[in-house]
Order: C-alpha cells, then structure tokens, then sequence
C-alpha cells in the first residue's frame, strides 16, 4: 500500500484502521497480561500459596487493557517504535509506575515493597524485550516485502 490505498485502488477505511488498532490492543493486553501473570504466580508461589487470586487476575487484566488503550491512543505505541528515545523511556517509566501503583494499591504481592520493587524491574525487562521483539519482526517484514519487491519486478521485466 502507497499513500493508504490498496493494489486495487481503494484507500484503507477508517473502520479498517480503528479495527487494526483494536486489535493491537487485545495483543498487547494478552502478552503483558501473561508476562505479568507468571511474576504473580511466581511471587505466589514462593509465598507458599499455590492458587491465584481471581480477582488480582481479573484486576490485571483490566489494567493491562487500560494501559494498552494508553500507550496506543497517547503514549505513541512506544513499545513498537523504532527506537528508543527520552519520549519512550518516559511512556515506558510512566507505565511501569502505572502497573507499580495498581499492584500496591490492589495488593496483588499483599504490598510487599520488594516484591512491586522487582516487578517493575520485570515490567522494564518485558517492556525491552517486546520492544526487541517488535524491532526485529519489522526487520524480517522488510525483507519479505524487498524480496517480493524483487520478484515482482523479475516477473514484470519478462
């Protein structure tokens, strides 16, 4: 697609584009949900407790929603840009003490300072690795679409 229109000529709807981002949302909410979920479960398991609260689950995966919504309509989906600057670091910090404060305010480690001090340290490290994870599938669909390209313009010669 060129300047938003398709190989047929018609332009991506509006629809389409709220669709997609929509969909990028319930991505990220399920992907952070379950890097976060297993910290719980681990932080649970070490306590001895070997069942997770329902509803610290249901209270993080609303906030992993909330905080998907925000870094896609304010925070610049920072974590699928190209690289990372102050403005993303900020967005990152931002969310972090976001998932931080929620986790404390709700008790989801029973407000064990150690324990929200090293899920942040976790939220950083998931942050970093999706933005990584993110960078490199953007360099793969490059490559992709250059051999297609190639191809395409093979085929077009003969």
């Amino acid at each position: 697609m060129k300047d938003g229109k398709r190989k047929n000529g018609s332009r991506v709807t509006l629809w389409e584009l709220y669709l997609t981002k929509e969909i990028g949302i319930e991505f990220k909410a399920c992907l952070y949900f379950f890097a976060f979920l297993f910290y719980y479960c681990v932080f649970r398991m070490i306590g001895g407790v070997f069942v997770a609260d329902i509803l610290h689950m249901t209270e993080l995966i609303f906030t992993c929603y909330f905080i998907g919504y925000l870094q896609v309509y304010v925070l610049w989906n920072f974590d699928e840009a190209e690289r990372l600057g102050k403005k993303e670091w900020g967005a990152i910090i931002l969310c972090t003490a976001l998932y931080c404060g929620v986790s404390y305010l709700f008790k989801w480690f029973d407000r064990n300072l150690l324990a929200t001090i090293l899920f942040a340290a976790y939220i950083l490290i998931v942050y970093i690795c999706v933005f990584l994870i993110y960078k490199s599938k953007r360099q793969i669909d490059d490559k992709r679409l250059n051999e297609d390209l190639r191809i395409f313009q093979s085929e077009h010669k003969k």
